[in-house]
């Protein structure tokens, strides 16, 4: 983009028409070069930091992160108006099973294994290909107009975040708050690892559901059937459990009944968990590959039988069933109890929800597992009382009851992967069986070996808040932005990473050597705010599968940055989900188009920022709109603070599009059409302050068009640098708010009557307005010039009359239309609509006259009807009087 010349007219410097894509790279590049969104610690302004939720180095942008980036974007461009040294940091998540996938598929396209390669050479190999085409993400950042500290972009596996998750790992492990122990886990058998909850995705799938008999074939003795949808599993059951109240087993508690294929007796069991209701009243248990019996397992000290291997094959079990897939296994299981005569019943298809891996899209197996855990109870429960106790706030407070409910009732969690990429677990092991940990600083011995595991992506980015601004060392960047201002995501991973943050800011926050404490508040961050998902215009959530997600750089083409921008944060409220489609976008689009087009018109005719006169000599209209800037400014203050950005938003759409846009302009081209005596140059400078401040209160959302258009108008560096605008304080002039507000009705509704006689918008008719109180008089010329009216002469023949009830007056206006219309064509379309009208209002009235109709419809509907049978009545009444005063028979 050509430099504007900043001596040439306000005009000159403005393209011909607004086109997104000839601007926004540029003007985003002189920003980050000027400095604008480099942070300095050592500044005596206020601090206000976001630290961005680190997408993955493998992702690109989607449409939940255009939202959320927006959000934090308009939150931290608004602090940086309002005075505030702002640090918006950046950075990345090393995403050790996404990138260590992607890395070993390249490799078998070659025909490599990582074991070919081995374990450093294989971690070089991934550090190369996150150098040559990791981060897409952060180049469609910039096209987003994220206004970020790029000097301080940081990356979850760089050497101070390295050193960070060492430091802490260590500190929980003398705590005796991380241990090794053998517990049930996801266990993805293609990826051979655990996996976390939120790598597991559940859907619908089609299976089967086999109903089997253990114990006697003779229905005289000892026997009881139960049923499973994954019949490999029996060969791990250890009890048949039966609910303690159940008569139908009570003799057979306490008994063992044969395995069917091993030399194994199995107890039954009474446990509470059985639901008698159900079923047969009996579940196998298999306490190592199912999460609720494992735990029924830990409840009656039964054996834990691990049946499989890494791979998903059965294994160990000393039947002809070793070797096999598990999926082979189940059908070749089956077909052996069948052959027993043991299978009693099977329903198939049988529709199930299975856990899936997210990352590699196979069934996951609940797998007994010798892994390391962080035991959360006390972290839990600092998190817990963070919120309690209002150091940190939840946006909206809705929300906190699904927070309380997760941390009160937390698990221990996994934190081992059986992956080579990313944060080696720093724990050794000696020769003579010595198990240790060594900090960031110290080295194990000689002949040592380090466990081979490394630490879930989410351990890392739990310490994101402080690691990322330099702990565990003091640095000014602590000492000024710590704690965070607010965090901003979505409310579907609150559980996973929000409150895995809390646990550890709340846990280094009271250590006495962390240098954190003496802080007001142990906490990362002071607000959470947390907003909905995107959704498609139907309400649907957007998926691959449906076909119905939008990529949020294809509307930055189509439609500008400002326009995607808009849209999502024209809808996001705390907590709620968010509708958007392509309408929606192209509405934004038009708002951009809308606001050029307006200051335009207003920079060529003068337009310009300077000192207001005194309100004493400002029109009624002028006065009007500055206090309706005021008001909306306010409103705009509280809808930001409330994160309620939907309401902000709003307020300045309708106050640019409707008021400023479809009346002020209007009214000011009357004043300024009249010359110095109706205030031209008033109306230039009103014209001048109204802009220039709504302008700078749409920047922090629509950062691209308001900087041409602000840049402009006032001649100043940049909006991103420009002061937040207030109200003025002045006190409200209600007796203009009443006046143009009659004024508009006024105007509304003869033009109203103007289409109903059958005239053109732009066509002037003689009228004449009788009636009309002091007040409305003096504005009698805005009256003229925007409802195309012409004073009545002598020769005036009032055609037709409407009245207007007003606030103080009720006005009769009386046009001439003869000449002007065609009133036998009009007398037809009229004729041609009141049928319609007729026919919808028969209709209505026949339905709510259905008594059972009436006793069966839900109220909404019923309501839905009535208020299209006021809508057709009071049409009806209309067209009718159309016909009357056309001269219908």
């Amino acid at each position: 983009m050509t430099t504007p010349d900043a001596s040439a007219s306000p005009t000159a410097q403005l393209p011909a028409a607004w086109n997104p894509a000839e601007h926004e790279e540029s003007l985003y590049e002189g920003w980050v070069d000027a400095g604008y969104f480099t942070a300095d610690p050592e500044s005596d302004k206020p601090g206000y930091s976001i630290v961005l939720p680190p997408p993955n180095v493998t992702g690109s942008l989607h449409m939940g992160h255009a939202l959320d980036h927006t959000l934090m974007d308009t939150l931290t461009r608004r602090k940086r108006m309002q005075g505030y040294e702002v640090l918006w940091l950046p950075g990345m998540d090393h995403a050790g099973i996404a990138t260590q996938t992607i890395v070993e598929k390249q490799l078998a396209e070659r025909g490599i294994t990582k074991e070919d390669l081995g374990r450093d050479a294989f971690i070089d190999k991934v550090w190369e290909w996150k150098r040559e085409s990791g981060g897409t993400i952060q180049g469609q950042m910039r096209r987003l107009g994220d206004g970020v500290d790029w000097s301080r972009d940081r990356f979850t596996m760089d050497e101070g975040l390295s050193r960070a998750v060492q430091t802490i790992f260590k500190k929980l492990y003398d705590d005796g708050l991380i241990y090794r122990a053998e517990r049930l886990v996801n266990w993805s058998p293609v990826l051979q690892t655990a996996i976390s909850d939120i790598e597991v995705k559940f859907e619908e799938v089609e299976g089967e559901l086999v109903s089997f008999r253990y114990g006697s074939m003779n229905d005289d003795e000892p026997h009881i059937v139960v049923a499973t949808t994954r019949m490999e599993t029996m060969l791990g059951d250890t009890a048949i459990a039966v609910h303690p109240d159940d008569e139908r087993y009570a003799a057979l508690v306490g008994t063992e009944l044969d395995h069917p294929f091993l030399d194994r007796k199995i107890p039954v069991i009474a446990d509470d968990y059985v639901d008698p209701e159900f079923g047969t009243g009996a579940v196998k248990i298999t306490p190592a590959h199912d999460p609720n019996d494992f735990e029924m397992g830990l409840r009656h000290d039964l054996p834990m039988l691990t049946i499989m291997d890494k791979a998903g094959r059965i294994a160990d079990t000393g039947t002809e069933f070793d070797g096999l897939d598990r999926f082979d296994a189940r059908v070749k299981v089956r077909e052996a109890l069948a052959e027993q005569g043991r299978i009693v019943a099977e329903k198939r298809p049988y529709l199930h929800s299975v856990g899936h891996s997210e990352r590699s899209g196979e069934s996951i197996e609940p797998r007994l597992s010798m892994q390391w855990w962080v035991k959360v109870d006390s972290l839990a429960s600092a998190a817990g009382d963070a919120v309690r106790d209002g150091d940190t706030v939840i946006h909206p407070a809705s929300q906190e009851p699904r927070w309380f409910g997760w941390v009160d009732d937390m698990h221990d969690w996994c934190i081992s992967r059986q992956l080579w990429w990313g944060h080696r677990i720093p724990i050794w092991y000696g020769p003579d069986g010595e198990i240790e940990c060594f900090g960031p600083d110290e080295t194990a011995p000689d002949g040592w070996e380090q466990d081979p595991d490394v630490l879930d992506t989410w351990f890392s980015s739990g310490l994101w808040p402080f690691s990322t601004m330099g702990w565990p060392d003091e640095t000014p960047e602590l000492d000024k932005f710590y704690p965070t201002s607010v965090l901003v995501t979505g409310y579907d991973i609150l559980f996973f990473w929000v409150a895995r943050m809390m646990m550890f800011g709340t846990f280094v926050g009271q250590l006495d050597d962390a240098g954190l404490s003496g802080r007001k508040a142990a906490v990362p961050f002071e607000d959470v705010f947390l907003h909905g998902l995107v959704r498609d215009e139907h309400g649907r959530k957007m998926s691959k599968s449906k076909g119905n997600g939008i990529d949020p750089l294809d509307w930055v083409d189509r439609f500008g940055a400002d326009a995607l921008r808009f849209t999502l944060a024209r809808g996001a409220n705390p907590g709620s989900d968010i509708s958007v489609g392509e309408s929606h976008a192209q509405s934004s689009r038009n708002f951009a188009t809308k606001l050029f087009n307006a200051t335009k018109f207003a920079l060529m005719n003068g337009a310009r920022v300077g000192e207001l006169p005194d309100r004493d000599r400002l029109t009624v209209a002028d006065r009007w709109i500055l206090d309706r800037l005021d008001q909306v400014l306010s409103d705009v203050d509280a809808g930001f603070e409330s994160y309620e950005f939907s309401k902000a938003c709003e307020a300045l759409y309708h106050f640019a599009w409707d008021e400023v846009c479809d009346w002020y302009l209007e009214l000011a081209k009357v004043q300024i059409s009249g010359g110095p005596d109706q205030g031209q140059d008033t109306t230039a400078l009103v014209l001048g302050a109204v802009l220039d401040k709504l302008l700078r209160a749409l920047s922090p959302v629509m950062p691209f068009v308001t900087e041409v258009l602000w840049k402009a108008l006032t001649g100043g560096e940049s909006v991103v640098i420009a002061s937040w605008p207030e109200p003025s304080g002045d006190d409200t002039d209600t007796d203009a708010a009443t006046r143009i507000e009659d004024l508009q009705k006024l105007i509304t509704e003869i033009r109203r009557f103007r289409a109903d006689q059958g005239l053109n918008p732009g066509q002037r008719v003689a009228a004449q307005i009788t009636g009309l109180d002091d007040g409305l008089e003096d504005l009698r010329p805005y009256v003229d010039a925007l409802a195309r009216l012409t004073p009545a002469d002598d020769d005036f023949a009032a055609t037709a009359t409407v009245e207007v009830r007003l606030s103080s007056s009720t006005p009769t206006v009386a046009i001439d239309t003869s000449g002007t219309v065609d009133v036998e064509a009009e007398r037809k379309r009229a004729a041609k609509d009141l049928a319609a009208a007729e026919k919808e209002l028969a209709g209505t009235t026949a339905k709510l006259g259905n008594e059972q109709f009436l006793s069966k419809a839900p109220d909404a509907v019923v309501a839905k009807i009535k208020a299209r049978k006021e809508l057709a009545e009071a049409e009806v009444e209309r067209l009718q009087a159309k016909l009357e005063a056309l001269g219908a028979s």
